[in-house]
């Protein structure tokens, strides 16, 4: 990931040149306001990302770019709406990991993820943070294993839901540490939060923009990130390497698609929106404030980058026998 993630970096830095060419590309693109379809509630990483963005992509663009939800079937519903929608580019999705994990879990869909959309760009990572009620009588992650491996099919951990980022993070940590904990799947993010403040769960892996607040207002405890960086939001947390479990990385992400057979010129011209709105001071400062790394990765980049986690996340799933009910 890492890689990629520099690479968008430098791109980032050498934005000015992409951009003074911006009227240049699509010419005639957009002609009226683009949808960008998050297929998830609002609130959530993936829907604050599309809205922190969309005011500096209406600005670059001439058009207002607005934010629709269309939740439902773990991502798909909202999906299928882009999948079959006119490839001219005014409809667009941002997604998470579930665009990888889909394809794997999904059965009877209408459309095939691998070929119904083509990549844009790599919006933003979102490192998941290991948290714990803070009632727990622990402080680091190897005091957390210790009492947990006391505690044999006595505990059980929460996630997002069934192939989640959440609960894959989870599989891979219970996988490297031979713990015996029980999964229990919410509806969504900010459902699980709730029962592991209350203790009703010993643990769950959040994103970082959905637990900082949380964690520095003491109502969660940080044991370790399943990046492979700290995060500038929380810079005493340890990485799950820091804390001994190397191959505990599993990041969320935010990705932004279009329909197949979009023209390029207006792909360049969309992603060199999102890299002006990714430029903006306070876009920025907003997700440094959440822990989110801005990206911003070309369209070959972005599909690269897709390509190999669904693979990835096809190998996990196969092998931890995830299925969604």
């Amino acid at each position: 990931m890492r890689p990629a993630i520099r690479a968008s970096r430098r791109a980032l830095l050498t934005a000015a040149a992409t951009l003074a060419m911006g009227p240049a590309l699509g010419q005639g693109f957009p002609t009226r306001p683009i949808r960008i379809v998050s297929p998830f509630t609002p609130g959530g990483g993936t829907d604050t990302t599309a809205r922190l963005l969309a005011p500096g992509m209406g600005e670059f663009l001439g058009q207002p770019v607005v934010v629709e939800n269309r939740p439902g079937g773990a991502g798909s519903i909202g999906a299928a709406s882009v999948a079959e929608a006119p490839a001219d580019g005014h409809t667009l999705m941002v997604d998470a990991l579930n665009h990888v994990v889909n394809p794997h879990l999904l059965r009877g869909l209408r459309f095939d993820y691998a070929q119904a959309f083509v990549p844009v760009s790599l919006l933003t990572v979102l490192p998941q943070i290991m948290v714990v009620p803070p009632a727990l009588p622990v402080t680091t992650l190897a005091e957390f294993i210790a009492w947990a491996r006391a505690r044999p099919g006595r505990l059980s951990y929460g996630s997002s839901g069934n192939a989640t980022g959440a609960h894959l993070a989870g599989t891979l940590f219970l996988r490297e540490t031979g713990l015996d904990i029980t999964h229990v799947p919410y509806r969504g993010g900010s459902a699980v939060l709730p029962d592991i403040i209350a203790g009703n769960v010993v643990f769950a892996f959040a994103t970082v923009n959905s637990a900082t607040q949380l964690i520095q207002d003491g109502r969660l405890r940080a044991l370790a990130i399943a990046s492979a960086h700290r995060v500038p939001s929380l810079p005493e947390v340890p990485t799950m390497a820091e804390a001994g479990l190397p191959a505990v990385v599993l990041d969320e992400w935010n990705g932004l698609y279009a329909p197949a057979g979009t023209p390029p010129e207006v792909l360049a011209r969309i992603h060199a929106a999102v890299r002006h709105a990714l430029s903006l001071p306070a876009v920025r400062d907003r997700f440094a404030a959440i822990g989110a790394i801005p990206v911003g990765s070309p369209p070959e980049a972005a599909a690269r980058y897709v390509a190999e986690r669904r693979e990835a996340m096809g190998r996990l799933v196969r092998d931890a026998g995830i299925t969604i009910e």
